[in-house]
């Protein structure tokens, strides 16, 4: 598991490369840069919530041990996506970046999905797990469902022409997340530990 950490690590780390030559590239490297970073996030998110279904459906425990890694490069990417448009895109100016989110819906719901990501990634180490408990750490944690609802609406709304991609983002999180109700679970993963 140990290499296997490892080679994550550096794969999750890996698209900085081209975010950063594509933003040199870009005539809009704001947009690009927050285009990218975003989507990221949610293709990291994905990988994240798609643990525990990958988990039941092969017997693989050792997932589970990459599963933080996983969350804490969503948060990463998201952190970056939210740095752009504060820094680079809105300079800071604070009366417009909350104007922002009180009037434009995507916004609002991007920002609701990364505050509910700060306490799991400020969370997501043993000394919190020992402090908060195992179960209040558990409920803690399952914040990741709406997270994972708001990620892609966040995406869809802000897409203008063409949604097809974050409606397929959207489905595959109502599919992973329906992988959790019981009844659904205990269809799917029949016999399955």
């Amino acid at each position: 598991v140990g290499r296997i950490k490892i080679a994550l690590f550096v794969l999750l780390l890996l698209p900085l490369i081209p975010i950063i030559s594509g933003a040199v590239k870009s005539a809009d490297p704001v947009e690009h840069l927050t285009g990218e970073t975003g989507e990221f996030a949610l293709r990291i998110l994905v990988l994240a919530v798609l643990i525990t279904p990958l988990r039941l459906a092969t017997g693989w425990n050792w997932l589970l041990r990459t599963r933080r890694m996983i969350g804490l490069y969503a948060f990463f990417y998201a952190a970056m996506h939210f740095g752009v448009y504060m820094a680079l895109d809105r300079q800071f100016n604070f009366a417009t970046v909350l104007d922002d989110v009180i009037e434009r819906k995507f916004i609002t719901v991007g920002f609701a999905a990364f505050i509910l990501l700060v306490p799991l990634a400020a969370t997501s180490n043993n000394w919190s797990v020992k402090k908060l408990g195992g179960k209040s750490w558990l409920k803690l944690h399952k914040l990741v469902y709406p997270i994972a609802l708001l990620a892609p609406v966040h995406f869809l709304w802000l897409q203008r022409g063409n949604k097809t991609e974050p409606i397929i983002y959207l489905g595959i999180f109502i599919i992973l997340l329906a992988l959790r109700v019981p009844k659904i679970k205990a269809a799917v993963f029949r016999g399955k530990k």
